[in-house]
């Protein structure tokens, strides 16, 4: 009855060690690609594993991602069948993604890029100093929600657009074909969607332009959901204003990569929200117990949606 930490990218799997030693240093602990006993591991708590390896653990129950998202769990089509997948849901992620988009959003309404570029010509320039936004939120789940409520509380218009009907939603609400109708309302657009088969690609240039001139993008989500070349087209068409980015295809972003260089994109190393150990570390424990005792598990995904 052991948990393996299967993480190969990450750089910080020795907290994550630590964590797990000093809160349940009575469960064995092993680490990819050093598993000594497979046929012992309970449960995986993985980052990008490498896919079909999963199949190696004979006597797998549970399957638990190192953060919030599943899509790199759910991409693996080697994935054992019937074994419960869970993510991690803390108020402390809510708290930095949604602050992080807030930040990007008035950054923009301010015009905060604008004047540190004067200020670096020495332009003293007193023109237009707000820009009228409206915001669109693509994906409404816990993060989505929390930006409307914290975009509400400030007296920004904002909307929310999801696949799905949300009866009694606290905010207004498009879905399915009505996208074209949310995209009307809105002059900012913040992807928090999942990813999955439907949404990867979702940015593309037939989306931008569909998008009011000049609206402006931020992408917190994931770096698939963006098709990249289509930003960079989007922009010198003027169908997008500018855009912030904190997520991509290729991490860490290649130095040749165009974005580094292009003055309506502003970049950060995908640092919007970062797990705590002190709190993932915890769910997962439990989640290990609870499947053990054939317990509901908390914070467990819809496979067959994908998130």
């Amino acid at each position: 009855m052991s948990i393996a930490i299967i993480a190969p990218y990450k750089k910080d799997i020795p907290v994550w060690k630590d964590t797990f030693h000093k809160l349940a240093p009575t469960i064995p602990l092993e680490v990819y690609p050093e598993i000594e006993n497979p046929e012992e591991v309970e449960t995986v708590v993985v980052w990008q594993h490498p896919h079909g390896i999963l199949r190696d653990y004979p006597n797998l129950k549970l399957i638990c991602s190192m953060g919030s998202g599943v899509d790199h769990i759910v991409a693996d089509p080697k994935l054992p069948s019937g074994v419960p997948v869970t993510r991690i849901v803390d108020p402390r992620l809510t708290y930095s993604m949604t602050n992080y988009v807030i930040m990007g959003i008035l950054n923009y309404h301010r015009q905060f890029t604008r004047y540190q570029r004067d200020k670096l010509d020495k332009t003293w320039d007193m023109s237009s100093p707000e820009i009228d936004i409206a915001v669109g939120v693509l994906g409404t789940g816990q993060l989505g929600g929390d930006v409307l409520d914290k975009l509400a509380a400030i007296g920004i218009p904002a909307y929310g657009y999801g696949n799905s009907p949300k009866e009694g939603f606290r905010h207004p609400y498009y879905h399915g074909d009505a996208l074209d109708k949310f995209l009307e309302k809105v002059n900012v657009v913040v992807c928090l969607l999942p990813l999955t088969e439907k949404t990867e690609g979702f940015l593309n240039k037939e989306l931008f332009a569909r998008f009011k001139p000049g609206t402006y993008l931020i992408n917190v989500a994931r770096g698939k959901h963006l098709i990249e070349e289509d930003l960079v087209l989007a922009l010198s068409k003027g169908w997008i204003s500018g855009a912030l980015l904190d997520v991509f295809v290729q991490e860490p972003l290649p130095k040749e990569h165009p974005f580094w260089d292009h003055p309506q994109i502003m970049i950060t190393p995908h640092i919007a929200c970062i797990t705590m150990y002190e709190a993932a570390v915890p769910q997962i424990l439990e989640n290990h117990r609870r499947q053990l005792a054939n317990e509901p598990l908390s914070n467990e995904i819809d496979l067959s949606q994908g998130y």
